[in-house]
């Protein structure tokens, strides 16, 4: 066989490899698991990738939310082009313990995202935090198993809703609590709140038209909690999950029941029969914010 063949055949091989390399990356991008058997056959061939998980706190006012958007600002696009940049133009993909909606904040959101290369954790964490921009912060960097997925791992999750009842309105909280200038029976939404905790269906409390079918969920905890001048409740809900717009649901719901519109067994008619309308309104989304994702060990 002449050079000239031996040249091209070499060629072609490595084209394929490629090639099988690249498709594999594009169907499997989060499991490194099912490329185990290319590793070994071409152990040259595979790019070794390092998986970080990062706990991160953002401003939501600005952003459309934290998936990304086609036409709109979002954290995921914020962050991703950071990374991009940091790594010198090769796209970084960033996934999101929680998709959070437009105009909801974050105090401990996840992320994770691979890199193909291994940086000290505190190096990358203020890389990261200080060339993203003002309304996100990088709180903490580690290393990760590269099985590891911010979602899908087993965790919970905490929310807080924050009401400002304050008279007149503050304009400098109006992206950051939801006001409700209305009479308000604490005890009876602290009641009623109570009533959410356990194992249940929440379909009462789901936005319409949600393509998820499973809508049966459990809340460890739910808790009512008022500031020493009165003016601001902190709703508390923690659990294994939330449907969209869940607990802006619940949360619009609870006033409705603290300002005497509805009855304190109410809850337990929308969990019996699974019907939006006879929920509150869906409260506004500036008072939310994600709190703290806790994985198991």
């Amino acid at each position: 066989m002449s050079l000239l063949s031996l040249l091209c055949t070499h060629f072609k091989r490595e084209l394929r490899i490629g090639f099988l390399s690249f498709s594999l990356r594009i169907l499997y991008p989060d499991n490194y698991r099912f490329l185990n058997l290319f590793t070994l056959l071409f152990p040259d061939k595979i790019e070794v990738m390092t998986r970080y998980k990062a706990i991160i706190s953002y401003d939501g006012y600005a952003f459309a939310g934290f998936q990304r958007q086609t036409h709109a600002r979002s954290v995921q696009e914020e962050i991703e082009k950071t990374l991009t940049r940091l790594n010198k133009g090769q796209t970084i993909t960033v996934h999101g313990a929680g998709r959070t909606d437009s105009g909801v904040h974050a105090l401990g959101q996840v992320i994770h995202f691979d890199l193909p290369y291994q940086m000290d954790e505190e190096k990358l964490r203020f890389a990261l935090d200080t060339q993203s921009p003002e309304d996100i912060d990088v709180i903490s960097m580690e290393l990760v198993a590269d099985d590891f997925h911010c979602r899908y791992a087993k965790h919970s999750k905490t929310y807080e809703f924050i009401v400002d009842r304050g008279r007149p309105k503050n304009p400098m909280r109006r992206h950051y609590a939801t006001h409700f200038p209305y009479p308000l029976d604490v005890e009876r939404m602290q009641m009623a709140i109570k009533k959410l905790e356990g194992i249940h269906d929440f379909t009462g409390f789901t936005a319409s038209g949600t393509s998820v079918e499973d809508k049966v969920r459990t809340i460890t905890e739910a808790s009512l909690t008022v500031d020493e001048t009165g003016q601001f409740l902190t709703f508390t809900f923690s659990g294994n999950g939330f449907l969209y717009k869940q607990i802006r649901n619940m949360v619009g719901t609870l006033l409705k029941i603290g300002n005497n519109r509805m009855p304190v067994e109410q809850i337990d008619l929308i969990l019996e029969k699974k019907d939006r309308q006879l929920a509150g309104p869906t409260a506004a989304p500036n008072g939310l914010y994600l709190k703290e994702i806790r994985y198991e060990e």
